[in-house]
């Protein structure tokens, strides 16, 4: 049976590309993401934010448009942050 079976060709579609202007308004403004970043990065997204020792892993809190809403040491920590601004949160990698 197996060699009836014929190569089947896999179709491929493009992602189509989204915009800062349409992020800006996924959710409705009530989503935001969390993503872990190195303490090497803070002074580019927060530029306010006191010097921290190079090799430190940290949470930013950003809205769904990228802008930068708080940093912290825990991911627990940036969730219940989102949560009482009544926002979803959602991890990225």
């Amino acid at each position: 049976m197996a060699g009836n079976m014929t190569n089947k060709q896999i179709e491929t579609t493009t992602n189509p590309i989204i915009t800062q202007d349409a992020l800006a308004h996924l959710g409705d403004g009530r989503l935001a993401y969390v993503k872990a970043i190195r303490s090497e990065d803070v002074a580019g997204m927060f530029p306010q934010a006191p010097e921290i020792a190079p090799g430190v892993t940290l949470f930013a809190l950003h809205a769904a448009d990228g802008t930068p809403i708080m940093l912290t040491d825990t991911r627990e920590s940036a969730i219940a942050s989102a949560w009482s601004n009544e926002l979803e949160a959602v991890s990225v990698h």
